[in-house]
């Protein structure tokens, strides 16, 4: 990550723009959240959250590009690089998020992911994913809309790590469809790996890889959608089906020129 040594100036800029925006979408939850008191749903939270993240795709200077229909409502699966994913999924729709409990104390995005609504869980105690899969079910029931990255954690995006099922459990009770999606990151010629320069995992850490990506004059951003289907599967076979639809996507993506496959 070599970005911020190259640009130094530009990164410390957006660094300092993304502190005052701060404040800005702080003064919006309170305008249209936070005032309706015990009266304000998830959905206002989400929505509250999909401003937000329209406003860092642009700070971030995201070339964001939509392919096929954002889902409306039931669960959506994606692949997982890291938390510029949430900025980008949630600028295109509004959604609550699924995430691990080590998020939430995460400094500044932590806090403003649980004024968001999202709904932490440690995936390694078998207590936690079971009191997580009823609030699952409450949010879902409300129809607002869930997204869940069920690798279970980020990667390089080479490739799509095998899905976690666990977290899958819900929609195998409940008859709502779920969309399969597929997240892929572009940098100009030259500039260096999406797997070391975007994505956010292994060994990295937050404020250096931030200040990385603060210095980057454009990012490409691609989200492909596939069709929402309601799957008659147990969460074993339903993981592995999601799987391969995210990881088709994945790979339609990346093919310059071509439509994204049809997984069926």
């Amino acid at each position: 990550m070599k970005g911020f040594c190259k640009h130094p100036f530009r990164a410390l800029y957006r660094g300092a723009t993304f502190l005052f925006s701060l404040l800005l979408i702080a003064r919006d939850f309170r305008r249209t959240v936070s005032v309706k008191g015990k009266d304000a749903t998830i959905k206002d939270r989400a929505l509250w959250l999909h401003r937000s993240c329209q406003r860092y795709v642009k700070l971030l200077h995201l070339d964001l590009e939509v392919i096929g229909e954002p889902p409306r409502g039931g669960l959506l699966v994606s692949n997982h690089m890291g938390y510029v994913d949430i900025i980008v999924l949630c600028a295109v729709t509004p959604c609550v998020f699924i995430s691990k409990s080590d998020v939430k104390r995460w400094p500044i995005f932590g806090y403003f992911a649980g004024l968001g609504g999202t709904l932490f869980v440690n995936r390694e105690k078998r207590s936690d994913v079971g009191r997580l899969a009823e609030e699952m079910r409450e949010i879902l029931d409300s129809g607002a809309h869930l997204a869940l990255f069920p690798e279970g954690t980020s990667s390089g995006g080479d490739s799509v790590l095998p899905f976690k099922s666990a977290l899958l459990e819900p929609i195998t009770q409940i008859d709502l469809p779920v969309t399969s999606a597929a997240v892929v990151y572009s940098l100009p010629p030259g500039h260096g790996l999406v797997s070391e320069e975007v994505a956010y995992w292994a060994d990295m850490t937050l404020v250096p890889h931030l200040l990385n990506i603060f210095s980057k004059e454009r990012i490409g951003a691609k989200v492909v959608f596939g069709e929402p289907r309601v799957h008659k599967a147990d969460r074993k076979q339903l993981a592995k089906e999601l799987h391969a639809e995210v990881l088709a996507l994945q790979q339609s993506a990346r093919t310059e020129g071509k439509e994204p496959v049809c997984v069926s």
